[in-house]
């Protein structure tokens, strides 16, 4: 392949030394400006060269995992990002998202009336150099702001807050000192991490970052994707300047002369066609006034609806999908851009307009071949002049996704020389996506005056758009006002506050407890629900306690590998920020692992809440609510423990079918993705074995001290979540933390054997088989109970049986081992016969007690064995 800076080499003498990838990374073009001649244009930064939006996001976010790397969690925690305007706006906001939980800012060259300057540089070869700073928290540069970011606010120390400078280059290095020094003087820390997608600097510019951190007292560290550097020719600028002379003078007078008309695509070009993102109330555009993990998360469940709305608008036919920002506007149209990708059989490109004047040279030796020229739209500062879009006329798109903010969605846009008009002729379709421009509340105020007062504190404002066309206003879902926010421990629950959101209420003064026995005759005579009252604890004997810890021991890198496959699975088929809900309570330990291991392997945080769900009641439909006015509907993976013959996974289906049909939201997808899938009901598993996972062994004291869910009409009303009780006498006893850290520690140990399941797994026909069920049906009558909701198979429903219900007996598959310790000694303890038997698709098989009144077992609680 020809390499896009070669025209420029050959005429110039200009070369590019570095690392292997360097020329796949760059190429060369000529600036008409005239403080540099050269441009170094980057094929991954989505600016001048159209990219996928995945590459785009994906250099960005592996530099911020490289910076999460070199400081440490805690450092991570306590870590803000700025970036640069223009061309670094976009890239600086995905290092941040790499970072995980850093909240980011960018600089901007717009200024915003009534928001106060908090800092400002020069970038003195820029083609526009002045920068400015406009957070809306000024905190966010004194580093005071990350004490609301990490776990311990009282570790957090503004000198220990970093601060990570993003740029798409490092080349003299000027402008980022130049905004360390200024910075450090106002707000001083102990460190920085300056980060770019090329290290260019000269042999002479190497050492002075060095000299420069012992200058302020401070370590600068330094993180760039490849290294490099340029060499020039003396007399570069001039030559360059003469040059791009003679190029536009030939070029206007080919096309007075008629041989540069425009290529077009097929057909009459369309008008323009608006979209309504619906964009989520209080997300700001990007970070011009900071953008924080709560913006990132929000955004993040808004994304696949936005995006689904703009797959609505485009003809069935385009092949080939450009996604275009707008100049500082760079992060908001990339994720849509990703999204895009995720939803469209279609090649989709992403690239942004600019300010920046570069010359066009169609050579495929030249790195930008063609330029749309159009007017600024947005109402610059600096007065009206002449915007770009590169690479995009003749390029081939069938559709351009065009996506401003709402301030520069101005008649100048719409205008017959404006953007849209000009990229018309080379496309067969343009659609408009507006995001509201984010003014900071105390901005509006102070330009409106008092009598904007009850202003909310974020606010994402869109400027009057000009007729016939009006500009959407930000829509969503609003949030049932009866329901309240997610439970968290440690008031409920011994999880910690950020492993998992109760969707429940606390039942924990009510008593509900009734004896086993009790429990049983009442469900099985059709008297009560099994959801209507709770067991009795079982207090596990020091042998039994014994056993559990024995099987964690030997089960946990088991479980690990487990965990880390169907976590690859559902973040491979289900997005990077799946928003897990654990159906409790044996889906929520699951749940938990699942989000470490997701944080472990990825750096992602994924929002984890726990429902319940409740056999012939159906899903908790206020729970579904709530979930609906917080997140993407689509977004929600349901988590389980493991499957036994799959009566949950077919309430569950049923129950999101009548949900939608009766509540109108759509989007939930029912399927199930859980730890072990030994009958066969589910497509997204850790394994299809059926192994002892400890967390079946024990009730509550493995489950954050949190019952079974309650569901009985005295205690819970139409606008209230299901119940439970969080016991919080038996933290004495509590294993819940022991369990998750014993599994959780062996993660890096079965990584490759995970990368190799999870491949695996991706490539395999995963279609449920129902094998349990039939085998459930099958044992129902030959052992003539003839009710499939009385046979329990798989280790962790045996479990449960011995624990909860009155068991008749057990079925153990011949030969089985270690895995059934627990169970024999549960089965001895309850005096329950253990009956080995062959051609079992489980380990074992649990029997409930047929027909079940208190004469039919002993006084003393044991069951009679029948005769």
């Amino acid at each position: 392949m020809v390499w896009s800076g070669s025209w420029v080499a050959e005429r110039l003498g200009v070369e590019l030394v570095g690392d292997a990838e360097l020329r796949e990374l760059l190429g060369l073009a000529l600036r008409r400006n005239p403080k540099r001649a050269h441009l170094l244009v980057s094929h991954v930064l989505g600016k001048h060269v159209p990219q996928y939006p995945s590459v785009v996001y994906g250099a960005g976010f592996q530099l911020g995992r490289r910076v999460r790397e070199l400081l440490g969690e805690a450092g991570a925690r306590h870590a803000v990002v700025l970036g640069y305007a223009e061309t670094a706006t976009g890239l600086g906001h995905a290092v941040a998202d790499g970072l995980g939980t850093a909240p980011y800012l960018h600089s901007t060259r717009r200024p915003v009336a009534g928001v106060a300057r908090a800092g400002g540089f020069e970038e003195s070869h820029s083609h526009a150099t002045s920068h400015l700073l406009l957070p809306e928290d000024p905190d966010l540069l004194t580093g005071d702001a990350t004490a609301s970011y990490p776990a311990d606010p009282a570790a957090a120390d503004s000198a220990d807050a970093v601060l990570v400078l993003v740029d798409d280059e490092f080349s003299t290095g000027n402008t980022v000192l130049n905004t360390i020094r200024a910075l450090h003087e106002r707000y001083p820390r102990n460190r920085y991490v300056i980060v770019a997608l090329a290290d260019m600097r000269s042999p002479a510019d190497r050492g002075r970052l060095a000299e420069f951190a012992a200058e302020i007292g401070a370590r600068v560290d330094l993180v760039a994707r490849n290294a490099g550097t340029v060499r020039l020719p003396d007399g570069v600028l001039e030559k360059g300047q003469a040059l791009v002379a003679a190029e536009e003078a030939a070029q206007d007078l080919a096309q007075s002369a008629g041989a540069a008309a425009p290529q077009t695509a097929s057909g009459a070009p369309r008008p323009c066609t608006r979209v309504d993102l619906r964009w989520p109330a209080g997300v700001p555009d990007g970070g011009r006034h900071g953008f924080t993990p709560e913006h990132r998360a929000t955004l993040e469940a808004a994304l696949p609806a936005m995006a689904d709305r703009v797959a609505a608008e485009l003809d069935d036919t385009a092949r080939r999908v450009l996604v275009l920002g707008f100049e500082e506007l760079m992060y908001a149209p990339l994720r849509l851009g990703t999204a895009l990708e995720d939803r469209l059989d279609a090649e989709v490109r992403y690239s942004t307009t600019t300010r920046s004047p570069v010359l066009a040279v169609d050579d495929p030796g030249y790195a930008i071949r063609t330029r749309l020229v159009f007017p600024a739209h947005d109402d610059p500062a600096d007065g009206p002049g002449a915007r770009y879009a590169y690479n995009v006329a003749g390029a081939g798109f069938d559709a351009v996704v065009a996506v401003v903010d709402s301030t520069a969605d101005t008649p100048e846009l719409h205008a017959p020389d404006g953007l849209l008009a000009r990229l018309a002729p080379h496309t067969a379709q343009v659609l408009l996506a507006v995001v509201p421009s984010y003014i900071p509340a105390d901005a509006i105020q102070a330009v409106a005056g008092p009598s904007t007062a009850s202003v909310p504190s974020t606010a994402s404002v869109p400027s009057p758009v000009p007729s016939p066309v009006p500009s959407p206003s930000p829509d969503r879902q609003e949030e049932p006002r009866m329901l309240p926010e997610p439970l968290r421990g440690p008031a409920f629950s011994s999880y910690a506050p950020d492993e998992v959101g109760w969707l429940l209420q606390d039942l924990s003064d009510t008593e509900l407890e009734a004896p086993t026995e009790e429990r049983e005759e009442a469900i099985q005579s059709g008297g009560a629900h099994y959801a209507e009252s709770l067991p009795v604890e079982y207090q596990p004997s020091d042998q039994y306690q014994d056993l559990f810890k024995a099987a964690l021991d030997l089960s946990a890198a088991r479980i690990a590998r487990a965990v880390g496959a169907v976590t690859e699975t559902v973040l491979a088929e289900r997005g990077p920020r799946p928003v897990l809900v654990s159906l409790a309570r044996a889906g929520t330990p699951v749940g938990v692992l699942m989000r470490r291991w997701a944080r472990h392997c990825h750096g992602v945080d994924l929002s984890h809440y726990a429902v319940s769900i409740v056999r012939g009641r159906g899903i908790d439909a206020n729970a579904l609510r709530w979930l609906a006015a917080h997140h993407n509907p689509a977004d929600v993976v349901f988590v389980d423990g493991w499957t036994g013959k799959g009566a949950i996974t077919r309430e569950l289906a049923a129950a999101i079918a009548e949900f939608e049909e009766t509540d109108g939201t759509e989007g939930f997808n029912p399927e199930i993705a859980v730890l072990a899938d030994p009958g066969g009901c589910v497509r997204t598993y850790g394994t299809r074995e059926d192994f002892l996972i400890p967390s079946a062994c024990l009730n509550s004291t493995v489950s954050g001290l949190i019952s079974r869910t309650v569901l009985r009409s005295d205690l819970v009303g139409p606008d209230d979540f299901h119940g439970a009780k969080f016991y919080r006498e038996l933290a004495g006893s509590d294993v819940s933390g022991h369990f998750l850290d014993t599994v959780a520690d062996r993660f890096g140990e079965v990584a490759d054997a995970v990368d190799a399941d999870a491949k695996e797994l991706l490539t395999a026909d995963r279609a449920p088989t129902w094998e349990g069920w039939a085998a459930v049906e099958r044992i129902s009558e030959e052992y003539g109970i003839h009710d499939v909701n009385l046979v329990k198979p798989g280790v962790g429903e045996t479990t449960r049986v011995l624990l909860r219900r009155v068991p008749w007996k057990i079925l153990a598959k011949r030969g089985a081992g270690a895995d059934l310790e627990h169970i024999r000694l549960l089965a001895e303890q309850r005096g329950v016969p253990v009956e080995e038997v062959d051609d079992l698709p489980y380990t074992c098989v649990g029997l409930i007690h047929p027909k079940y009144t208190r004469g039919a077992t002993g006084a003393d609680g044991k069951a009679v064995e029948s005769k």
